[in-house]
């Protein structure tokens, strides 16, 4: 009955009601061969903004007009039309086109790239506020050129070939020299004068804010650096998103540590970070601290920490010197992930042990100093050159020096051990020479508990000799046994 319904409408009628749509009329135009249309075709491609913006990596270059003329410039109109101008310049921009093939629609790109170097000489040299709608077409704008979809790098095969991620020369995006006048205008846009924080708030909101943070895994340290700078200076100058994007880099690195530990912008991150760090005012709130506790310090977990111990170490002392009772909870935390086979990462650790413990006080100090110098102790007399040296190099500052110096009567026995071991058996002459530099700063201050732990040392060792020639003995006794039995196959007890 359906069916005889529906066959009873005229197809004539259907066609109509599909020519009665306007952007499926155009757009059905354009693919049946690109007929001239009669409005001004820029404007025309860009009435359908949605879908430019809502375009894939795979759509590049498929909303492009029939002609992509390039608009009069600002100095070409009168003042009362350059705002309209502007934002005519703005929506021509959100035409996207594709960097991979260097030889397609190389004449729009160019104008492309030209209208983006107007509209962030405009933005630097404008002197009036930027009203509502044009801060929603920047916003549309921006978001159509930067917001994409990276493809991730096959890393693990990388790794298996033996490949040192850190020497690999980084991923470079085609459309760089495109897409860094598109942050340009950003950035220019965000710090000017005459964008309203109040206004701008509601199009630079919490989803545009975290699309920008994802964009901080591109793999193109260009693109990095300037995320950084906007990411900074919006979160200076909106201070509604601060908790925000704490949050978001929080659940960031959360996903770093404890899933994944890939992550290219972690450093960039860090930087970010280390200046908002710098201005926390004291006290410091309890969020804060459990910021510490919870995210930085685990951030020493991962394998790839040289990629931003750097940034990471400046973080965790900005802390130490706000609050110095946290130096205890720092080298606590710290000495929990202390790595075990990782010489290089033994190395940073030591390096920011320094920085900590010269911003530490006595009292706080006094609180870890044992687990710190049997760690201290270990790295000592270790068989990799550089861990043994950089562990020596801390008797080389003078704080950390009159720290152990007024603690000598706990740190000595600790450590005498493994100085009086590397001053007999160490392989490295430079470790060799930097122990007995340390073995004499420690005989000249106290002579009586140097000669005190000398002798505990000696009993030690005779101790262990005794134990040492008693295992021998049972394992010698054990061997002739097995072999006065080993034809009767009886079991042996050993006595």
């Amino acid at each position: 009955m359906l069916k005889q319904i529906l066959g009873r409408i005229p197809k004539k009628n259907l066609k109509n009601i599909r020519d009665s749509n306007p952007s499926t009329s155009s757009f059905s135009k354009r693919n049946e061969g690109g007929t001239k249309r009669v409005s001004n075709p820029v404007d025309d491609a860009l009435g359908a903004s949605f879908s430019v913006m809502n375009m894939g990596s795979n759509g590049h270059d498929k909303f492009i007009p029939v002609s992509y003329e390039a608009l009069p410039t600002f100095r070409d109109v009168p003042a009362s039309e350059k705002q309209q101008l502007f934002i005519r310049k703005i929506k021509m921009c959100c035409i996207i086109f594709d960097f991979t093939d260097t030889g397609k629609s190389v004449k729009e790109k160019e104008i492309k790239r030209q209208t983006l170097l107007e509209l962030v000489e405009y933005v630097t040299s404008a002197n009036g506020k930027f009203t509502e709608n044009v801060m929603q077409e920047v916003v549309k704008m921006v978001s159509a050129n930067i917001f994409r979809v990276f493809t991730p790098q096959p890393r693990e095969n990388k790794l298996i070939d033996g490949i040192d991620l850190e020497e690999e020369e980084p991923a470079m995006d085609p459309a760089w020299p495109h897409l860094q006048v598109v942050y340009e205008f950003l950035l220019r846009f965000v710090t000017s004068p005459e964008t309203d924080a109040k206004i701008a708030k509601r199009y630079i909101d919490h989803s545009f804010v975290m699309k920008l943070l994802d964009l901080f895994d591109s793999e193109d340290p260009r693109e990095r650096e300037y995320l950084k700078t906007i990411l900074h200076r919006i979160y200076g100058k909106f201070m509604v998103h601060r908790p925000f994007i704490r949050k978001a880099i929080n659940s960031i690195f959360y996903h770093f540590i404890f899933e994944t530990e890939k992550h290219n912008g972690i450093a960039e991150f860090l930087e970010v970070l280390g200046s908002i760090i710098n201005g926390f005012a004291l006290p410091l709130k309890e969020e804060h601290k459990l910021f510490l506790v919870r995210t930085l310090i685990p951030l020493h977990k991962p394998k790839c920490l040289a990629m931003y111990h750097q940034q990471l170490s400046y973080c965790v002392t900005q802390f130490v010197e706000k609050d110095f009772k946290l130096a205890d909870t720092v080298i606590r935390g710290l000495l929990k992930y202390w790595p075990v086979t990782n010489s290089s990462k033994e190395v940073l650790f030591l390096n920011e042990f320094e920085e900590i413990l010269e911003v530490t006080q006595i009292p706080e100090f006094q609180r870890c100093m044992v687990p710190l110098f049997q760690q201290i102790a270990r790295c000592l007399r270790s068989l990799h050159f550089q861990v043994a040296e950089r562990s020596l190099f801390l008797w080389n500052n003078d704080h950390i020096e009159n720290l152990i110096k007024q603690n000598r009567k706990v740190i000595l026995p600790i450590i005498f051990p493994s100085i009086e071991r590397n001053t007999r058996h160490h392989w490295n002459q430079a470790v060799h020479s930097l122990t007995l530099n340390v073995r004499k700063i420690f005989y000249d201050l106290d002579p009586d508990l140097f000669k005190a732990c000398q002798n505990k040392f000696d009993e030690d060792e005779l101790k262990g000799s005794s134990i040492e020639e008693k295992r021998i003995m049972t394992w010698n006794r054990l061997e002739e046994l097995a072999a006065e039995n080993a034809s009767s196959g009886e079991a042996i007890l050993v006595p």
